[in-house]
C-alpha cells in the first residue's frame, strides 16, 4: 500500500472512530438523535479538511527541517488553533442541544476547546513526529550517499595518480634507445603502454590481484633500469600463495617509485629495491626495502615535500577509503643506516580463487631478480 493511501485511510478511519465514539457517549447520556448523527458526519469531513490543510502547510513550508524548538512551538500553536476552530464550529449546536449544561457550567466553552485541542494536538504531533523522523533518516542517508560519492571520487583520483616526471623520463630513455637498440626501445614502449593502461583502468577497480601489480612494477623497473643501468638492482621474494590475493591498484608501483626517487636516485653509487610478500595471521604482508635515508617528520616542510610525502599520504588515505580506519596498516621506517623499509599489511581478499587453492599454492612467479 502506498503512503498516500495509508494517509487517507488513517485520516478517514481515525476521525470516524473518534466522532462515532463521541456520538455513542452522547446517545448513552441523552438518547439517539439523527441531527447529532449527521453533525458527527460533518465533523469527520471538517476534521479531515483541517488536518489535511495543516499537512499542506507543513509540506509547503518544510517545517520538519526546522530546529526542534521552533517546530515544537508551531505544533503546539497548530493544535490549539485547530481545536479552537472546531470548538467554534460545534459551539452553536452544543448550546442548543446542551443548553442546561452550558447554563450551569459557564466555562464549558473552555473545556470544549481543550478537548478538541487535545484531539487535534494528538493528530498534529503524530503526523509531525513521523515526518520529522523520516526527514532526519532521509538526511542521514543523503549524507552517507554524498560521503560515499566523495570517497569514491577521491579514491579514483588517488588510484589514478601517476608521476608525470616518470612518463617524461621514460619517453626520453626510449628515444635514446631507438637508434642504439630498436628492439629494446620497442619493448620499452610496450612496457610504458602497459603502465599507462593500468593507470587508466585503476579508477574502475578498487583492488587487483598482486600478480597484476607485480607485472606493473616489473615494467616500471625495466624502464627505470634503462636510465640507471647498473646503479639499480631489483630483487623479488614473492610467496606464491599471495599472488592471487587482492590489493589496491597502482599502490605498489607508487611505493617503488617513491623508493627509487627518494632513495636509489640520491645514493652516490646507486642502490637496490627489494619486494617481499608473505602471509601471516590472515594478513598479506608486502615489504619494500630500498637504499636510502628517511627524512624525519620533525624536519621542515621543504624536506617533507622532498621526502615524497604526497605518495605516502596517498597510500595511507587510500587504505582508509578501501579497508576502513584500522583494517589495513602502512608504515615506513629506517631499517638500518642506509636501508628504508615500507610495510603494507592488508586483509586477505581473493576474487574467484580461494586463499588455499592448489593453483595459487603451486603457481610460480615469473618475476626474477634483475
Amino acid at each position: 500500500m502506498s503512503k498516500k493511501r495509508i494517509y487517507w485511510t488513517c485520516q478517514i478511519a481515525g476521525w470516524t472512530v473518534l466522532m462515532f465514539y463521541e456520538l455513542w457517549v452522547y446517545t448513552f447520556e441523552y438518547g439517539f438523535s439523527w441531527e447529532m448523527f449527521f453533525f458527527a458526519i460533518a465533523n469527520i469531513l471538517v476534521c479531515v479538511l483541517l488536518t489535511h490543510f495543516y499537512r499542506l502547510i507543513v509540506r509547503e513550508r518544510n517545517w520538519v527541517s526546522l530546529p526542534l524548538f521552533r517546530l515544537g512551538a508551531r505544533v503546539i500553536f497548530s493544535g490549539l488553533l485547530l481545536g479552537f476552530i472546531m470548538t467554534l464550529i460545534n459551539f452553536p449546536i452544543d448550546v442548543r442541544t446542551l443548553h442546561e449544561v452550558f447554563t450551569s457550567e459557564p466555562f464549558l466553552f473552555l473545556d470544549q476547546w481543550l478537548s478538541w485541542s487535545k484531539s487535534m494536538f494528538m493528530w498534529v504531533l503524530s503526523y509531525t513526529i513521523y515526518h520529522y523522523v523520516e526527514n532526519m533518516r532521509a538526511t542521514e542517508i543523503e549524507k552517507i550517499l554524498l560521503k560515499t560519492s566523495v570517497n569514491d571520487t577521491e579514491a579514483k583520483v588517488l588510484r589514478s595518480q601517476l608521476n608525470p616526471h616518470f612518463v617524461f623520463n621514460a619517453l626520453n630513455s626510449i628515444r635514446a634507445l631507438i637508434s642504439e637498440n630498436p628492439a629494446k626501445a620497442q619493448q620499452g614502449i610496450t612496457q610504458l603502454s602497459n603502465i599507462l593502461r593500468n593507470s587508466l583502468l585503476a579508477d574502475r577497480r578498487k583492488t587487483v590481484e598482486l600478480r597484476e601489480e607485480l607485472k606493473t612494477v616489473e615494467d616500471y623497473l625495466s624502464l627505470e633500469k634503462v636510465r640507471y643501468e647498473d646503479r639499480l638492482t631489483a630483487d623479488f621474494h614473492i610467496d606464491p600463495k599471495t599472488i592471487y590475493l587482492q590489493m589496491p591498484p597502482m599502490m605498489l608501483q607508487t611505493l617503488v617509485e617513491n623508493a627509487i626517487k627518494h632513495g636509489v636516485q640520491k645514493a652516490v653509487h646507486g642502490g637496490f629495491v627489494q619486494i617481499t610478500s608473505f602471509l601471516e595471521n590472515d594478513y598479506v604482508h608486502i615489504h619494500i626495502r630500498n637504499t636510502g635515508v628517511l627524512i624525519k617528520k620533525e624536519t621542515d616542510l621543504d624536506n617533507q615535500k622532498e621526502a615524497g610525502g604526497f605518495g605516502l599520504k596517498n597510500t595511507e588515505r587510500r587504505l582508509q577509503l578501501i579497508y576502513g580506519e584500522d583494517a589495513a596498516r602502512f608504515r615506513i621506517f629506517q631499517e638500518s643506516e642506509e636501508v628504508v623499509r615500507a610495510e603494507l599489511i592488508l586483509p586477505i581478499q581473493t576474487e574467484g580463487v580461494f586463499r588455499n587453492s592448489p593453483a595459487a599454492a603451486n603457481k610460480k612467479t615469473t618475476i626474477k631478480s634483475q
